[in-house]
């Protein structure tokens, strides 16, 4: 895994306090920023104005305009902090909303940190949840943390990044400096937290360790000094935390800029693989085009605000352009060759347009994929469950029921049929194909 080679601040442990630092409150903290002398330019107000778009709030905002304008005074680049538990090995368009944020602020020069929290992700993150999050191994993490990084350089250029693994600093903070950290923030504040609030008054159970997990990210902003932490909005109290500790630790407190959660394809839900509402950032480039065209007229220019790279000038005028007659489908065709392409390439996404066009016309994709199966003659839902094309029988068997099934073009009814031995195109819905070959 790419650890970039450079001066580990806060790696191994993070001195104590002086005693003028100890005595750095809240109210220093916010004269320090007032006294900024730096001009607010037109150039700065632009780079404000790339920070805010799509995002929920900006926290606080008068401190990020000072630390963007004395950033272009002095040429020193901010340093902008996100943190990446690696619970699971594959991320979808969802996760991206923040990645596409670091990228606008690398592109303006600044320098993006990911951070991998190999050592939080042994803690598990409660944010949101109504029950403990079972730690991982160290095994699944290492394993999750190498396609993280696989897949998040799709969207940052990782050269010009500074990825940092939590470890470098946490591992070395031992129980005395555990104990340490915790004196620094109150159990009062810590039940702020909506989560841990509610669970508290419903008598669910909440584990100390817990308590740790905000602790340790905002630990985190001190270790690696961050001008500005990004974050969903579930992630808030997290990212305030941090604030809260770096003034403690006699450091400029980081703003705060958190991000949507981004709709699934239903429109409704926030997308998830589990709700199976998602579009995947590593699937293939004719999948990604078509759940992207499937998104409904009104979602899809919120998927041009949070995903696209396109200038909002140019959106704008796009919408104008629909509002007043415009075919819809043509602009969803644009946001879906400009994600496919940054996922894939160019020439991707303009098969994958051609792939599309081909199969609204009610032809099979050219390329689909094979499977070889025995047992013949063999129930639908059986087969359909083995091809992958549904992820139950009792799935397979409600999309017959719906008519949502085809075998060599032909729409099914029959729950109960058998395929006989034989080389069957199988279809299900209008995106999923497969061509299986089966045997006695």
């Amino acid at each position: 895994m790419h650890r970039r080679a450079q001066a580990r601040a806060g790696s191994g442990s993070i001195s104590k306090p002086t005693r003028s630092d100890s005595q750095f409150t809240h109210r220093d903290s916010a004269r320090f920023m007032t006294e900024s002398t730096h001009p607010i330019s037109d150039r700065v107000r632009e780079a404000l104005a790339v920070s805010q778009r799509g995002s929920v709030e900006l926290l606080p905002e008068a401190d990020w305009l000072k630390k963007l304008a004395r950033s272009e005074a002095t040429g020193q680049p901010l340093r902008i902090k996100f943190g990446l538990d690696p619970t699971a090995p594959d991320l979808h368009l969802g996760h991206t909303v923040v990645f596409n944020k670091l990228r606008q602020l690398q592109d303006l020069g600044h320098t993006v940190i990911p951070l991998i929290g190999d050592f939080t992700s042994m803690i598990g993150d409660p944010s949101g949840r109504n029950s403990t999050r079972p730690p991982l191994t160290r095994e699944q993490i290492e394993a999750n943390a190498r396609t993280y990084f696989d897949q998040i350089s799709l969207v940052l250029d990782i050269e010009r990044a500074e990825v940092r693994y939590n470890s470098e600093w946490s591992d070395p903070l031992g129980a005395r400096g555990m104990i340490q950290l915790a004196a620094r923030y109150t159990v009062a504040r810590m039940m702020e937290r909506d989560d841990f609030a509610r669970r508290y008054a419903s008598n669910t159970p909440i584990s100390v360790h817990e308590f740790l997990y905000p602790l340790m990210q905002g630990y985190d902003s001190v270790a690696l000094k961050s001008d500005l932490e990004l974050g969903g909005t579930d992630q808030k109290f997290n990212l305030l935390v941090g604030r809260a500790l770096q003034a403690e630790y006699g450091q400029e407190p980081q703003c705060v800029l958190t991000m949507p959660l981004l709709e699934g394809l239903d429109g409704v839900e926030k997308m998830s693989k589990s709700k199976g509402n998602y579009i995947g950032i590593t699937e293939p480039a004719n999948t990604m085009f078509a759940k992207l065209l499937s998104v409904s007229d009104t979602l899809m220019w919120r998927y041009f605000t949070l995903l696209s790279f396109r200038p909002e000038t140019d959106v704008s005028a796009l919408r104008r352009e629909v509002e007043q007659g415009r075919n819809p489908k043509d602009a969803k065709v644009m946001l879906a060759k400009e994600i496919t392409a940054r996922f894939h390439s160019r020439a991707a996404a303009d098969a994958a347009e051609e792939d599309f066009q081909r199969r609204a016309a009610g032809g099979v994709p050219d390329v689909i994929p094979e499977h070889s199966l025995d047992g013949a003659p063999l129930a639908i839902g059986a087969v359909l469950k083995q091809a992958g094309l549904v992820p139950s029988t009792s799935e397979a068997l409600r999309m017959v029921e719906q008519g949502g099934v085809r075998v060599d073009g032909t729409a099914i009814s029959d729950k109960g049929l058998k395929l006989p031995a034989g080389v069957y195109v199988l279809q299900v819905g209008k995106r999923k194909f497969a061509r299986v070959t089966l045997a006695v």
